[in-house]
């Protein structure tokens, strides 16, 4: 008895980020949170706040960041007063993913008054800004209300293009004009949209043995939404 065909079976193999600051992409979306940053350490206020959806480049700037100040590093969640003057034992901390799902409020407000009688400096990655973080102690929301806050936007066609671009290239992938041009016209425009189109795209082309074409493209963009219409527009 025969069946039907069988899809190719592929390997998920790990493939290569570049992470330097050279390889950051910086339009009009998010230059304003980069000069902020890169503006350390004559920042206007001890603590920075950097605002971003995921993927926007939070923990890459972070990096960059911590690489040039020496800064320690803990996650929201895992902040401890106990800990605080170990942490910023070296002038400069970055706290990653605030508020987290439990935040030590009393913790973070001693990190930061640390810094403030240290002239020392923290970076602070959210996914939100602090006036929504429900913060329940007074003192850290006035502390939090006085930070500098930078915000890395949605990406514009420029930095959604460079993002295609960038994330086949870390792939080891090579891929057309037409087919980056294609998908910066029809996908939706988030970062995580970016990285999950391009990873359906490789599984894709693996699979079919296929390299990647725009006509290639619009099928998985027609099978991922369910529109006839993408692969003939």
């Amino acid at each position: 008895m025969s069946a039907g065909p069988a899809h190719q079976l592929t390997l998920d193999l790990p493939h290569r980020v570049a992470t330097g600051r050279d390889d950051f992409l910086v339009s009009g979306a998010n230059e304003a949170a980069v000069a902020a940053v890169d503006a350390w350490p004559r920042w206007p206020s001890p603590v920075l706040i950097l605002v971003g959806a995921a993927g926007s480049g939070k923990s890459h700037l972070c990096d960059v960041w911590c690489t040039r100040s020496d800064a320690a590093v803990v996650p929201a969640g895992t902040l401890e007063t106990s800990g605080v003057a170990d942490l910023m034992s070296t002038g400069a901390v970055a706290v990653e993913d605030a508020p987290g799902d439990s935040l030590d409020e009393v913790a973070l407000f001693h990190l930061i008054n640390l810094a403030r009688e240290t002239s020392g400096s923290v970076l602070i990655t959210s996914g939100d800004y602090p006036s929504r973080w429900n913060v329940a102690l007074p003192d850290l929301a006035s502390r939090l209300k006085a930070a500098q806050v930078a915000s890395l936007g949605d990406p514009d066609d420029d930095l959604l293009r460079g993002l295609l671009v960038k994330q086949f290239a870390d792939r080891q992938l090579r891929v057309d004009e037409a087919a980056i041009s294609y998908m910066v016209m029809r996908m939706e425009r988030s970062f995580e949209a970016a990285r999950s189109l391009v990873a359906k795209i490789d599984a894709r082309a693996m699979a079919d043995r296929a390299e990647i074409t725009r006509n290639l493209v619009a099928r998985v963009m027609q099978d991922d939404t369910g529109n006839s219409q993408l692969e003939d527009d």
